[in-house]
């Protein structure tokens, strides 16, 4: 009985340090990012939209995604910041840069 108690034990710490720590650093990850973003960021949305922010509100970001065309969404639903939104000619494309 003791013996079982003791895997139990063991099983339910393992599951703490194997999943639910860190589920709760990605989470704070995340919160701290949304806290952080400005007017100007680049970021790309959870469902992958690129975007530069336009305007912040409490719980809504009203996000640029094409010129003149500007989107509102949930805070929430910012993944990560964009690292560049340009895209880098590595020959693959037409002789006057443009994407075939």
């Amino acid at each position: 009985m003791e013996f079982a108690i003791g895997w139990f034990v063991l099983l339910a710490v393992g599951f703490f340090f194997l999943i639910v720590r860190p589920q709760r650093r990605q989470v704070a990850a995340h919160r701290a990012l949304v806290e952080s973003l400005g007017v100007g960021d680049e970021v790309i949305t959870a469902g992958g939209v690129y975007g530069t922010i336009r305007a912040l509100r409490d719980d809504v970001i009203e996000l640029e995604v094409a010129d003149g065309v500007v989107i509102r969404l949930a805070r929430a639903a910012i993944a990560r910041p964009a690292r560049s939104m340009d895209t880098t000619n590595d020959g693959a494309d037409g002789a006057d840069g443009e994407v075939i």
